[in-house]
């Protein structure tokens, strides 16, 4: 009778490690495991559409962090409870650097690899990602055009347009910075936009209060910080992006009909808080 290779072991020959889970949790159960790793459907024959896939289910798995941080750190700045949220935007920061590394795997793909692959792709694109576009909403680059992707799933749709209406983070900000003392502009308070964040006055002169005064609007300052270094880390994932499709593609469209590199130049200029960086120039 054959034995458990593992049988004749004393139980302190792998330093007391549990190696029994008939009956209890293991790691793979914890993490799901099973499903996970079992979601990847190379639609093609090419050995290199595994790195296609695994790349952007990676991508999305780190967004959905960035939405549980965001929307609690929105919710903390709307309670002007600033220290929590400053913790969870610096978390934010880091993940788009996490994904700025991450566009360095996927270059490896040449132009003749990804063609392999890309009639197997139909019209998917990144640019249809939800969890991307509630990022931006969150972050105030809005824009009603960008809802109709997602019509063909209502459950989707919803949840978009219930952030598209909702007030951004940097909104949440400048309402925290009129509760502070620091004069804004009523119709700015007001607003809920549903298009990306447009420069007001008032907001830099505010913001310029605070810069002029740190040891004042102390928390207020580090939120302005925070804010500039989210900023920083994805713009850097925006440039690293366009500069991985240009590698791989060139300028040919996008699966998704955009022109892409072009349309991912244009992104490039999008500011999500102007006056912050604006106002480095008048200090």
């Amino acid at each position: 009778m054959s034995q458990c290779p593992f049988s004749s072991n004393p139980p302190d020959a792998w330093h007391n490690a549990e190696l029994n889970f008939s009956d209890s949790m293991s790691y793979g159960d914890y993490l799901d495991l099973g499903r996970i790793l079992s979601a990847q459907h190379p639609l093609s024959p090419d050995h290199n559409e595994m790195l296609f896939i695994i790349q952007h289910q990676t991508s999305e798995l780190w967004m959905k962090l960035m939405l549980h941080e965001l929307k609690a750190a929105r919710e903390h700045v709307r309670e002007g409870q600033l220290p929590p949220a400053f913790k969870m935007l610096a978390r934010v920061s880091r993940i788009f650097d996490q994904l700025v590394h991450a566009w360095a795997v996927l270059a490896t793909m040449t132009p003749s690899e990804y063609k392999s692959i890309r009639p197997y792709l139909g019209q998917s694109s990144g640019f249809q990602s939800f969890q991307y576009r509630e990022i931006e909403f969150i972050l105030g680059n809005k824009s009603a055009a960008l809802l109709r992707p997602h019509a063909h799933r209502p459950e989707l749709l919803q949840s978009l347009e219930e952030s598209i209406a909702t007030p951004s983070m940097y909104d949440e900000a400048i309402a925290l910075m009129a509760r502070s003392g620091l004069s804004i502009d009523p119709e700015r308070l007001a607003l809920i936009s549903t298009s990306t964040t447009q420069h007001d006055p008032s907001v830099e002169a505010a913001w310029r209060e605070v810069y002029a005064n740190p040891s004042a609007y102390w928390d207020l300052y580090q939120l302005a910080e925070k804010f500039i270094d989210l900023e920083d880390s994805f713009r850097q994932w925006r440039f690293r992006h366009v500069t991985t499709v240009e590698r791989i593609i060139g300028f040919q469209p996008g699966t998704g009909g955009t022109e892409g590199v072009g349309y991912l130049r244009k992104m490039l200029d999008t500011v999500l808080f102007p006056e912050l960086w604006r106002v480095r120039s008048s200090l």
